[in-house]
């Protein structure tokens, strides 16, 4: 069927249109139409291609293809390159009073039975508030966004509700401790864990190809959890990680037992920070050990505790996170490739001695963090 729009270029506008692809340096979107209209060129002793072929060559819409070959004919080479800027104005459609009505809605909570607000329930609430005839989810989005409102997001926060002696007092000794000078004899270690659920596929994946991302099965069968202890030494640039069925008193006991002994044996103290939990205690070591080797470990101990709403002071949770983004994202069946796989991770992040550069400090508490301490007057 002959095409209602024929695409013929000169020669100076073939030369034009190749330079342009060649050299890759213009916009995605002017380096298509100069690709469509090459390959649609009808000129005689071309070999034009018929729309599905550019289609298929470009990756482009069929809509694309026959709007720019229209604008070719009916404008020329220029206007369909660049396209001239709209004169249209659009008229405003939230006057100030409505704007703030809509702030007001979307700081506020939402209506029962809804956790949250959308974009499309704060326009309909709008309407029936008879504050407009009539909005588009689109320009409730642009309103939210000129005002720096996402009312769908919810960030989590760990900090005391008020002043907090206890709070600060904490704080304040773990962040001495952080800012010590190395000491090969006293290292400063952070101590953590993490539970990791275990999971087995169903089918098996569909690794990624070339235009089409990598697939996984809904359906998964579990296999139990996994606990994986992180311990990090932030001035050294070195991690222990160790891989258990449980977490119990016992479990954290011979995890600190493998510390002391195996991984630093020749330390004269290890300075040890982490939270409060109820299994990170001297007491732990008397239930695992006999009273000798227990008293032994806790001599070569010195434990500092994270407050209570402060784990985000335990570097060894950022650690857990590091770890989580780059090693656990992803189904592990088995507890052996669990281990495996940590391992690989451990061994690689300890070549390269990553660190932590802790910037916070306790004079930056007492400013930022001014509210949490008591009220004190000379």
């Amino acid at each position: 069927m002959e095409k209602k729009y024929r695409v013929t270029l000169t020669d100076e506008e073939r030369a034009e249109l190749g330079a342009m692809v060649s050299s890759g340096k213009s916009n995605a979107r002017k380096l298509v139409r100069a690709r469509i209209l090459l390959l649609a060129d009808q000129t005689e002793g071309s070999s034009a291609k018929s729309d599905p072929e550019i289609v298929d060559a470009l990756g482009c819409g069929r809509a694309t293809v026959e709007r720019v070959r229209q604008q070719f004919v009916e404008e020329g080479l220029e206007e369909t390159l660049e396209p001239s800027p709209s004169t249209r104005t659009y008229e405003r459609k939230l006057d100030g009073r409505v704007e703030a009505h809509l702030v007001a809605l979307a700081c506020g909570a939402p209506p029962e039975g809804r956790s949250g607000w959308t974009l499309r329930l704060l326009g309909d609430r709008l309407v029936a508030l008879g504050h407009v005839d009539s909005v588009s989810h689109e320009t409730v989005r642009q309103t939210l966004k000129k005002n720096e409102l996402k009312p769908w997001l919810k960030k989590g926060w760990c900090l005391p509700e008020g002043p907090s002696s206890d709070f600060v007092a904490a704080m304040e000794d773990v962040l001495e401790v952080y800012h010590r000078p190395y000491d090969a004899q006293r290292p400063m270690v952070c101590m953590d864990e993490a539970s990791k659920q275990l999971i087995a596929e169903v089918r098996a994946p569909l690794p990624a190809r070339p235009g089409s991302v990598a697939k996984q099965d809904s359906e998964y069968e579990r296999r139990g959890t996994g606990n994986v202890f992180m311990a990090v030494e932030p001035l050294a640039g070195k991690r222990t990680v160790q891989i258990t069925d449980r977490r119990t008193k016992i479990d954290w006991a011979l995890f600190i037992q493998f510390l002391l002994l195996t991984v630093y044996p020749k330390a004269a103290v290890v300075v040890l920070v982490m939270d409060n939990l109820n299994t990170h205690g001297i007491g732990s070591l008397y239930e695992a050990f006999n009273p000798a080797m227990a008293r032994s470990l806790a001599s070569r101990l010195e434990i500092h505790h994270t407050p209570k709403h402060g784990s985000w002071l335990n570097m060894a949770e950022t650690e857990l996170s590091i770890l989580s983004r780059q090693c656990l994202d992803r189904r592990m069946d088995s507890k052996d490739f669990l281990t495996t796989e940590v391992a690989a991770w451990e061994h690689e992040r300890n070549s390269r001695e990553c660190k932590i550069n802790w910037q916070f400090t306790t004079a930056d508490a007492r400013v930022k963090l001014k509210r949490l301490y008591p009220s004190f007057h000379d």
